[in-house]
């Protein structure tokens, strides 16, 4: 099966055709534009590029003020593949840096270390009618306007299906071409954009909906029961089901603690179809333990490679849960090699955890992870030996990927009698792949994931009866609290180090810094039963709270009054990947109400709740771990 970069045809408010595609990174070096002084590995990889490069900030902005110019703002993240790409091919370009910096102001943003920028821009995409992913790719005022976008660009104009797909020469050319003559109406364009994406991150309503009630969490519950995917688990589109598919773990978090609660046997097959599934899929590492992003197709055979932090995190909770329900050797081997996999290639000399891992080797998508048959005769070179791993890793058929290759997988379930061979050999496939060059990592420290992590490490440490496994989420834990927390009890965003220069702790922390350390927090009381785990939850909930809460119409902003004003405050109304801050908050208010009994946090969880009963009602199974929130409510 071939993994191929698709590129899917969008159009812009001026009419060109723009097209659209997905996200990468570089080795950090000083450089000669304005991001050498960078911390971040994703911007660091552009700072030698011919493209002169800024950061967010308002230096950038009053800069295309003075020389009265439009921004050209690309967002990123380090593992993404067709950022790589778009870097490889554009921004080394001499001529497309040619054009970019005559006439544009350029801003290089790392999405994990901006969130509110990236979506306040993915928002205005949308709201165009375009399809959002990354590379994101914008055109805005010197006002921070958006005017027009898209994603993944060619350098050049490229024939697809009898017809000429611009590139991203042709495109720059039209908007210079558009600003030049038709100034004003860039400017109304701008004001345009501007009000619809607003209205996309409004989603308010007057007067507001009655409060939801457990009704609404059935909905959601029949909406992913007619989504779920029979034959390869997940969700989709019945019939066909077909690609991407995501882990979603929000999604899977509802129906297992609703299986656990109702003892409903057909939510709790949901969840165990398709962690099984999963787990014996390509999107597994099936040699070094973790998750990696997502499946281009249906069977989880073919991943998008990159491996981040975060889903490894909440799938660790994921299987613990499910194997301390249901203890099997397939979930106890996923949980001991996932955590494995994060303390060997995710935990920084303090004992906090990384970002991610790229996809690529060098232009090679999954390289590191995939296997030619000289390869494996090189690695187990005992006839026997892989005959015994053919069958069990999906070797005995013809190659799935490209070059002849395989992704491993695991066909059947490996026997408890053939479990001692199976490790002997999969350590040995393990270190000849680590002879191979490894694919980058991003190392800075983010408080939010790390939160997520602590919370995957803990409960994974408890479900194994592996103390070792606790003690690594509390070291975490203790480092954050002491070096990303202020005098003044705010915490921030990112822990990174620039060239030459000791890690820092920058970046004001947002909602969900504090929402998923919290989590973490009140996960390792449950699991420690230490008081000052509470109490330290306790301290970060009430911050949180005076920096964050909208006293007008409830619920918390995305970001602080100490955040950089944008031209619109976000408010997170749907989970994506991982729990939004706001129903991450009402699941805190709810575990602190039951572990202090005050009655204030039950009042916030009610509160944010309803605060959140429109976007609820619209679309119930988009806001799944806030119904989880919900359905933990007592009923009087």
């Amino acid at each position: 099966m071939r993994r191929l970069g698709r590129i899917a045809i969008c159009s812009v408010c001026f009419g060109i055709a723009v097209a659209a595609g997905h996200g990468q990174e570089a080795a950090p070096t000083a450089g000669t534009n304005h991001l050498a002084g960078e911390s971040s590995p994703y911007l660091l990889q552009h700072a030698r590029n011919p493209v002169d490069w800024h950061p967010w900030g308002p230096e950038a902005f009053a800069k295309a003020k003075r020389e009265n110019k439009l921004v050209f703002l690309s967002s990123g993240y380090h593992a993404c593949h067709w950022c790589h790409v778009m870097e490889r091919e554009s921004f080394t370009n001499p001529r497309v840096a040619a054009l970019l910096n005559e006439h544009f102001v350029c801003i290089k943003v790392d999405r994990e270390e901006r969130p509110e920028v990236d979506h306040v821009y993915l928002t205005a995409l949308n709201a165009m009618g375009q399809r959002g992913g990354w590379p994101l790719s914008m055109f805005l005022t010197a006002d921070g306007k958006p005017i027009a976008g898209g994603t993944y660009w060619p350098p050049e104009d490229r024939e697809i299906d009898g017809e000429t797909v611009p590139g991203f020469l042709t495109i720059l050319k039209a908007v210079i071409d558009f600003n030049t003559q038709a100034p004003d109406d860039i400017l109304r364009t701008a004001e345009l954009r501007a009000e619809q994406t607003r209205r996309a991150l409004g989603h308010r309503r007057f007067p507001p909906p009655a409060a939801p009630s457990r009704e609404t969490v059935q909905a959601a519950l029949t909406h992913l029961a007619e989504t779920f995917d029979p034959g390869h688990g997940g969700f989709g589109q019945p019939p066909e089901f077909s690609g991407p598919k995501f882990p979603q773990p929000p999604k899977l978090q509802l129906l297992q603690s609703e299986a656990a609660r109702t003892k409903a046997d057909h939510l709790s097959s949901i969840v165990q179809t398709t962690l099984e599934q999963m787990v014996r899929g390509g999107i597994y590492d099936q040699i070094g333990g973790g998750f990696h992003r997502y499946s281009t197709e249906r069977t989880w055979t073919v991943p998008h490679f990159e491996k981040m932090l975060s889903d490894n995190a909440q799938l660790l909770e994921l299987y613990a849960a499910a194997h301390t329900t249901s203890p099997q050797l397939l979930f106890r081997r996923v949980l001991t090699d996932t955590l494995a996999f994060v303390d060997r290639e995710l935990t920084s000399p303090d004992g906090v955890f990384y970002t991610s891992l790229d996809a690529d080797v060098g232009e090679d998508e999954g390289r590191y992870y995939v296997w030619t048959a000289d390869e494996l005769a090189a690695a187990v070179p005992n006839a026997d030996d892989r005959a015994f791993l053919n069958p069990r890793l999906g070797l005995d058929g013809p190659a799935n990927f490209e070059g002849a290759s395989w992704i491993l997988r695991q066909p059947q379930p490996i026997a408890e009698a053939d479990e001692p061979r199976f490790r002997t050999l999969q350590r040995q496939l393990l270190v000849a792949r680590e002879q191979r060059p490894r694919p980058h990592r991003d190392t800075k420290v983010l408080t939010s994931w790390n939160g997520l992590m602590i919370a995957g490490m803990a409960q994974a440490g408890h479900s194994l009866d592996d103390p070792a496994a606790v003690r690594k989420a509390v070291r975490a834990a203790e480092f954050l609290l002491r070096t990303l927390r202020t005098d003044d009890g705010r915490l921030q965003h990112v822990y990174a180090a620039a060239p030459g220069e000791p890690p820092q702790a920058r970046i004001e922390g947002y909602l969900d810094d504090y929402t998923h350390l919290v989590h973490g927090l009140l996960t390792l009381h449950d699991v420690t039963g230490e008081a000052h785990w509470l109490a330290e939850a306790q301290r970060l909930t009430e911050t949180m709270t005076a920096l964050f809460h909208d006293p007008d119409q409830g619920g918390f902003y995305f970001t602080s009054p100490q955040h950089e004003a944008l031209f619109v405050r976000i408010k997170d109304q749907h989970d994506g990947v991982q729990p939004s801050g706001n129903s991450q908050a009402a699941l805190n208010f709810v575990q602190l109400w039951r572990a202090t009994g005050e009655s204030k946090y039950r009042a916030q969880a009610e509160q944010t709740i309803r605060a959140l009963a429109g976007p609820l009602e619209d679309q119930p199974s988009g806001l799944c771990s806030l119904l989880r929130a919900l359905a933990a409510m007592p009923d009087d």
